[in-house]
């Protein structure tokens, strides 16, 4: 199965988003979208007045926060999208973690920095796979937002790209599963000013190179340490790349992102 996460800048431009949709409904088999949205959140929020905070690519969420990226991410982009795949003869569902309680989660501890609301996964067996399984039988497509919960009545803000791997791993001894970062760029790049400099393969040892190097940074961080986490737990393979190449992803024919892997060959 296929499990897709699309962020980026695809999500705020109408046209780029509905043709990727139009290239996910196509895809055979079952299959799963996660969305971010965290640009349009923090362009609804200056209208607002809540100015956004980041550390190391994942936002700061206080109790204002919470409720804007709620109405904007499990509202205003979850069901848009899922409004536009039941267009195109995809049987969406729109979901975050606390419906059918399919992921748990924990207010991360304040440690060296308050991320506030955030939300931690403890891993791919708290994920109700059961209740995925069943809708995915049924012939829907599951759509999440970022939102996790705490089993306590509250949401928790948590990175999409844990989301989709842990909702990967969870569900990879019931599949084999292929997960895909799907964005705005390429792929990884050697050099942010230039959209051609691909990192076509990178491993645990390059990884670590390209941190010390500061090649890779920022958002960047929590998409490559979910991507190892999910093939460390059984998933069968890891994509990155352009919105555009979703189609190469079904035949793995022609992809020009970066395919990621635990060791080198």
């Amino acid at each position: 199965m296929y499990i897709i996460k699309i962020g980026g800048n695809v999500l705020d431009d109408p046209e780029r988003l509905q043709r990727f949709l139009i290239d996910f409904a196509a895809l055979l088999g079952p299959k799963l979208l996660v969305h971010g949205g965290g640009k349009i959140a923090s362009t609804i929020g200056l209208q607002l007045g809540i100015e956004p905070a980041y550390v190391e690519g994942r936002r700061l969420t206080d109790a204002e926060t919470l409720k804007l990226v709620t109405m904007v991410y499990a509202g205003l982009i979850n069901k848009n999208v899922v409004a536009q795949l039941q267009a195109l003869g995809c049987n969406a569902i729109g979901m975050t973690g606390a419906d059918a309680n399919a992921i748990p989660a924990t207010k991360r501890p304040v440690k060296t920095v308050d991320y506030g609301f955030a939300g931690d996964i403890a891993g791919p067996e708290t994920v109700n796979a059961n209740a995925l399984e069943a809708l995915l039988q049924a012939g829907l497509t599951p759509v999440f937002a970022p939102l996790t919960h705490d089993g306590q009545g509250s949401l928790l803000n948590t990175n999409a790209d844990t989301i989709a791997s842990v909702l990967a791993t969870a569900l990879a001894p019931h599949y084999e599963v292929k997960l895909v970062y799907c964005f705005e760029k390429k792929g990884v790049l050697a050099d942010a000013e230039d959209d051609d400099a691909v990192i076509s393969h990178i491993d645990q040892h390059r990884y670590s190179s390209l941190k010390a190097e500061g090649v890779v940074k920022d958002g960047m961080i929590p998409k490559l340490d979910n991507a190892f986490a999910a093939l460390q737990h059984g998933v069968s393979a890891v994509l990155i790349g352009e919105a555009e190449a979703l189609p190469s992803l079904a035949t793995a024919q022609g992809f020009s992102g970066t395919t990621i892997t635990l060791k080198h060959g």
